[in-house]
């Protein structure tokens, strides 16, 4: 399975830009690329998300190298899952397209989070 990290070099490669370019335009040092490439460290949620639009990408296949496939939802409003929460006032009319699609992806990343997580503690549940 491939890394974030090698999908991000995939990116770069097939962009046609240095490593040296594409850390310039996206403020990322070659310590951090390092770092990311030896599995020291992940890039974080927000370069995760620069780096995704950077390319043009979705933020699923590059944590995944997966294409997310959303399950049909049928809305029966116009409001967000903030209602259940009490926060009644968030609607979907006044976010913009490029926020609602923030909003998706983070809680895809969220999902995907909670699964990594829910998934290294059956593994740690194995091995007792």
């Amino acid at each position: 399975m491939q890394s974030i990290y090698e999908r991000i070099e995939q990116l770069i490669k097939s962009s046609g830009m240095t490593k040296k370019a594409f850390g310039e335009r996206l403020s990322i040092s070659a310590g951090n690329l390092g770092d990311w490439r030896r599995g020291k460290s992940t890039p974080s949620t927000h370069k995760l998300i620069e780096i995704a639009a950077y390319f043009s990408v979705s933020l699923d296949w590059l944590m995944t190298g997966k294409e997310w496939q959303p399950e049909e939802v049928k809305e029966t409003g116009g409001r967000y899952f903030f209602e259940s929460l009490g926060q009644s006032d968030c609607q979907l009319d006044q976010l913009t397209e490029e926020e609602k699609t923030f909003m998706r992806e983070y809680m895809a990343f969220a999902a995907y989070r909670r699964s990594r997580e829910a998934d290294s503690g059956e593994s740690r549940d194995r091995e007792d």
